[in-house]
């Protein structure tokens, strides 16, 4: 008896078959399920955030549908991408062609919604007569996008408004910018070779000067028996140790008898 193999749905494949679930019309849903499971969509085109599809019903043309969701703005982008760029798992699997198990939560961090909330966020049109919205024909491309976000992922990011070139160019682009540590003289030697962009070696780094501020300060308690202040037995000031100051001549005079009368000036007891 052989083994009957079942095949996983990808949990992005899932999450689109929830919001198909979620809708109340089940009967409008089960006919489109059916007329792509007969192979009458027979095509999905996607130009920029739309899908196009034809989907052939009891007319001798087929129906057009278009289907798209709300894109996010550039500004949006910005911020999901560099959000992924955080991570190197992000990247890693993106780049790979992969989607991350936790990329919705950086949509989430940054107060968006990769999948709608339910199908009323989809905006759909049918050229049938149906005025029912979802008609079957437009029911049957949900589920036939279904097998298309399971062939390829990005189509997801693309109905959102950027497309798996333009995300993992943005990507390449940060993690570039990310490995690149400015130099001292902000020149880079490039490989044409290998063409690959390298830095010049780093000079070896000098001894931390200390700051003028903090000379004098002394952040460790002291013992009281080590300080003693013993005055000059010759009752020499601090200006007789210290010498001329070197001012201008002109100046220099006055600014000393200013300072002796200063430290000799008696202070009331």
């Amino acid at each position: 008896m052989s083994e009957i193999q079942i095949k996983t749905r990808e949990w992005w494949v899932e999450r689109w078959l929830e919001l198909l679930d979620s809708y109340r019309f089940k009967k409008r849903l089960e006919r489109g399920r059916n007329y792509a499971r007969e192979g009458n969509v027979l095509n999905i085109d996607f130009t920029e955030s739309k899908a196009f599809a034809a989907v052939q019903g009891s007319d001798v043309e087929p129906y057009q549908v278009s289907l798209s969701l709300e894109s996010f703005t550039d500004e949006d982008w910005d911020y999901v991408i560099t959000t992924m760029c955080q991570k190197a798992i992000y990247s890693a699997q993106l780049l790979a062609g992969e989607m991350p198990n936790t990329i919705e939560e950086v949509f989430t961090a940054n107060g968006l919604s990769l999948f709608p909330f339910s199908l009323s966020d989809v905006r759909s049109r049918c050229s049938c007569p149906d005025k029912a919205n979802p008609c079957k024909h437009i029911a049957a491309v949900y589920y036939q996008l279904g097998d298309r976000f399971s062939e390829d992922p990005f189509i997801i990011f693309q109905l959102r408004g950027r497309t798996r070139e333009q995300i993992l160019e943005m990507l390449r682009q940060l993690r570039s910018q990310a490995e690149i540590t400015p130099s001292s003289n902000n020149e880079l030697i490039s490989d044409r070779s290998s063409k690959k962009t390298t830095l010049p070696e780093k000079p070896p780094k000098s001894p931390q000067k200390p700051i003028k501020r903090d000379f004098w300060q002394y952040n460790q308690p002291l013992e009281s028996a080590l300080i003693n202040f013993i005055p000059p037995s010759d009752n020499q000031t601090a200006l007789d140790l210290l010498g001329k100051i070197p001012l201008a001549t002109a100046d220099s005079e006055a600014f000393q008898q200013f300072l002796l009368a200063v430290y000799t000036e008696k202070k009331p007891e």
